[in-house]
């Protein structure tokens, strides 16, 4: 366990990190009746990226200036994360799909793609099911849609599959479950965010080194607060909400494309197909979750081609 560092999310502002992204900029938005948080640079067609929990727009750190050599990329913090507003509702995919489209509308954005990781993955998806029309192609990063297949999920792991790393063939994501519990999470982890940071990337990652002191040091300041944790875990409480709403959603006919690591692989490459008539899955087998900081290139080489194609 790494040691816990006390801090906040001041001594890692946005004014600060950018500097680390030369080319981009912090922007604010206000869209869908919640203000917005996002960072851009470069230029071209626009390519939206949305980040997944427990992290930030900085997630997007390690990919981010190669990206920008051929496309105008937008780094939106999703509501409820990082310096964007923290509603007491609307954190169903839904209507956080809804806030990127207003971003899209505002901003002017025409054949936009947009890359989603994580929970990102599942907002970016969800954006594709309800308004295809602004989607031209779509990258999913180990996550998509929430689905009943979820309701699978075993409340206890099976017996030799709980172990200092992610078991694929018997995951065991107890923090799905946990993230439910409203008021108890937001006690138990104000100002501890870290011990379950560092416990979470050492678990569903290969090589937990790669996520570096600072990035986890502004990932703990960022959800450090009970009004940050309690509202990414909100973005789990609505799952039920998005089950019911893919009731409704017809196949996608963009090009999507996921990619996958050691962990997601299985599931993916059975699960987008049910939803997609155009998908290509893309395994990277020595990658844990957080794909961006353990195998930056192999992303980009995934990623460039297909937006290119």
């Amino acid at each position: 366990m790494k040691e816990l560092v006390s801090t906040t999310l001041n001594d890692f502002s946005d004014d600060e990190l950018i500097k680390n992204l030369p080319g981009f900029a912090n922007k604010y938005i206000t869209t869908n009746g919640v203000k917005l948080h996002y960072v851009e640079g470069g230029s071209g067609k626009p390519l939206l990226c949305l980040p997944g929990w427990p992290q930030t727009w900085y997630s997007l750190k390690p990919v981010a200036l190669q990206l920008a050599e051929k496309y105008r990329v937008i780094i939106v913090d999703l509501r409820g994360m990082g310096s964007s507003e923290k509603p007491e509702s609307g954190y169903d995919k839904k209507t956080m799909a809804k806030d990127i489209l207003g971003i899209i509308e505002q901003l002017s954005l025409k054949n936009v793609s947009i890359m989603g990781h994580d929970i990102g993955g599942m907002v970016a998806m969800s954006l594709a099911f309800n308004h295809p029309d602004v989607v031209e192609k779509l990258i999913v990063l180990d996550g998509s849609h929430p689905s009943e297949g979820m309701m699978q999920m075993p409340l206890m792991p099976m017996a030799g599959t709980f172990n200092e790393k992610m078991d694929a063939n018997m995951p065991y994501a107890w923090w799905m479950g946990f993230n439910q519990v409203k008021g108890l999470p937001e006690q138990l982890l104000e100002g501890r965010f870290r011990y379950l940071q560092d416990w979470l990337f050492n678990y569903v990652m290969i090589d937990d080194s790669k996520m570096t002191s600072l990035e986890r040091e502004v990932y703990a300041a960022a959800y450090n607060d009970k009004e940050s944790i309690r509202a990414s875990n909100a973005w789990y409480q609505t799952f039920n909400q998005d089950i019911e709403d893919t009731k409704a959603y017809q196949q996608l006919t963009m090009p999507v494309l996921g990619i996958a690591s050691y962990i997601s692989y299985n599931y993916m490459s059975m699960g987008l197909p049910y939803v997609a008539t155009n998908v290509h899955v893309v395994g990277i087998l020595d990658s844990g979750h957080y794909l961006f900081e353990e195998k930056p290139q192999q992303v980009i080489d995934a990623v460039l081609p297909f937006l290119a194609s």
